[in-house]
This record gives C-alpha cells, structure tokens and sequence, in this order.
C-alpha cells in the first residue's frame, strides 16, 4: 500500500526579497518618536505662546536648535557605536580657549589659533578613542576622567595665562572678521535672519546621514554598536571606527568652540559644563538607543529641534524659567518610551 501524498514544502521566501509597505518601512525609522514629539512640541507652543510663530521667533528656535544639533550629530553617531562622551560638552570650551590664547599670546592671526585649536580638539578626540580601545575601559569612566582634566586644565591655564578666569579680546586682531564670517555671521533666506551655524548644523546632520546610510564606513558603526566581536569577526575595523567617532565629536567641538569664540570674541573658562547632557539627551530623543546600534542623525537633528523649541517656546510663553528642566525630563522620558514602542511594533511586524 503506497503512502499518502503530502503536500510539497515550500522555502520561506528570501527576506531580501519581500516587499515592505511603506507603514513598516515608516515604523522602522528610528527618527519617528522625535518627528511625532516634535510636531507635539510645535502645536502645544503655537497654542500657548502667541509669538512662537513669528518669523523672528523662529530665528531664535533655530540658532537654539543648531548650537545643540552641532554636536548632536556626532554624539549620535558616537552612540550608534555603542559609546559616550562626557567630555564633549567641556571639549567645546577648550577649542575656543585655545584659538583665543594662542591667537593673543603669540600675536598671531586668527586663523592659526584656529589651526592649532583644531589640532589640539583632535589629539584629545584620539586619546578618547585610543585608550578606550587599549584599555578597553567603560567610555563612561575614561571620558569623565578627560571631562575632569579638560576643565581643570581650561580654568588653570587661563589663569595662568592671563590672570583671570576669562580670556582677552581677539576681536581686533587680523583674520578675526573672516574667522567670524565663517562661524558666526548672519544671513538672510526667504526672510528668515538664520546664524551660520545653522547651515553648519544641516550641513553635519546631510554628512552624517549619507556615511551612515551610503558608506561602509556606516556599515562599520552600526556593527561596532551592535555586536563588537563578531563585528570584528567579520573584518570590520572596530578599533579604528571607534577611534574616528571620538574624533569626529572632536572635529564638531571644534566648530562650536569657534562659533563661540567668534561670537564674543572673548571666552570664559567655565562655560560648556553640563552641556554634554544636552547632546546626549538630544540622541535619545531623536532616538539612539543607550546600547548602541540603532539611531540616525536626522533623529539628532529633530532632538535638537525640540531642545530648540522647548527653551524658547517657555520664553515666549511666559512661564518661569525654572520649569524648563522639567519639561526637557518629561519629554526625555516619554520620547524614549515612545522610540521603545515604535521599534518593538516594527520588529513585530517583519
């Protein structure tokens, strides 16, 4: 007796070649929390505040936006890479501290205290990223401890220096207006008075997006912040990768420093503590995951975005200050909550 015809088994079908709606590609987005949150943000102000829409108003919601979004971006893809800086908020002091001395010491141009400035924020990226990978230390501890000497050496050699806790003025000396053209000008699109440092801003998050979606070396991010060992496994250059996000939050720190320095033309040595916070916070909201490998830098951008309009968008309302910590926490909370859903529905849905 012959047995029983059984029906054929059919392969799963490749996932390589499934079709993905849109609504799951959309649910994949890593940015999604931040875009739904900041749309929130941008509604509840616009009620509340009278003048949160006013053309000038955006102004400031902007150059707010892009003195954080700066060094969002490369904390982000820092992040991505399963790694902090603590260092990065301090870092941007230092870059302006030591374009101003150098530039005033040495009774040299601007520009080469900046060249020297960008050197030495390099060198301090490296050693991150460098002893991280020797010693292979939590980030956490090896950037607070560059965080501590940073600040201690920003107010120590100022001090020394000059006497005092800030710098002197480098406002008159040659290639400070084209330096501050550079880092600290102020143009005009559609009727919109923008800082400089905005289109630097979309400039970084342009960058970013395309090395991290574009590039092999984006590929190498998100495998170092995935699974380190069998990204290694595999070929990808861990230490290395890692070594080069610690310098590109170096490379930014750079540039914000100058637009500080441009700015005022003079710098204190205090400033910048605690903004490392402010980075971080604008990564997860846009949303990077705390372990590394997931996050985008346009979620950075939209992060910043909300910081931008959280600050202001209190100004204009009217309320007291002080309740602005408090609003940054809540939506820190709910906006990671939010990301937490958003990807659990889209690894549901594969």
């Amino acid at each position: 007796m012959s047995a029983p015809a059984t029906a054929p088994v059919q392969d799963a079908p490749d996932e390589r070649l499934v079709h993905r709606s849109n609504l799951r590609r959309l649910l994949g987005r890593p940015e999604l929390g931040a875009v739904v949150g900041a749309v929130a943000v941008f509604v509840f102000f616009s009620v509340v505040a009278d003048s949160f829409l006013q053309t000038s108003s955006l102004s400031t919601v902007l150059y707010a936006s892009s003195t954080i979004g700066i060094m969002a971006v490369p904390v982000a893809l820092l992040m991505i890479g399963g790694e902090f800086d603590l260092s990065a908020g301090v870092m941007v002091t230092s870059a302006a501290l030591v374009s101003s001395m150098f530039s005033y010491q040495m009774t040299a141009n601007v520009w080469a205290g900046a060249g020297v400035s960008l050197l030495a924020m390099l060198a301090v990226g490296f050693f991150n990223g460098f002893v991280l990978t020797r010693t292979k230390l939590p980030s956490f501890i090896i950037t607070l401890a560059t965080f501590l000497m940073l600040t201690g050496l920003n107010l120590g050699f100022t001090k020394l220096i000059g006497g005092t806790v800030s710098t002197k003025t480098i406002g008159d000396m040659e290639g400070f207006e084209s330096a501050r053209t550079v880092f600290a000008s102020h143009l005009t699109i559609g009727g919109v008075d923008l800082q400089v440092t905005v289109l630097w801003w979309l400039g970084l998050v342009a960058l970013a997006t395309w090395v991290l979606l574009r590039t092999r070396a984006g590929n190498w991010i998100f495998a170092v912040g995935g699974n380190s060992e069998a990204a290694r496994a595999v070929g990808v250059p861990v230490k290395g990768t890692k070594i080069a996000l610690y310098m590109a939050v170096a490379f930014c720190a750079w540039i914000s420093g100058q637009h500080l320095l441009m700015s005022y033309d003079v710098v204190q040595s205090g400033e910048g503590v605690g903004n490392e916070l402010l980075y971080i916070i604008a990564a997860v909201i846009g949303g990077c995951l705390m372990t590394g490998g997931y996050g985008s830098a346009i979620g950075s951008a939209v992060g910043a975005f909300i910081f931008g309009m959280a600050s202001k968008g209190i100004v204009y309302a009217q309320w007291n200050p002080d309740w602005f910590k408090f609003f940054l926490g809540a939506m820190l909370l709910l906006a990671t909550l939010l990301n937490a859903w958003v990807r659990k529905r889209a690894e549901a849905r594969k």
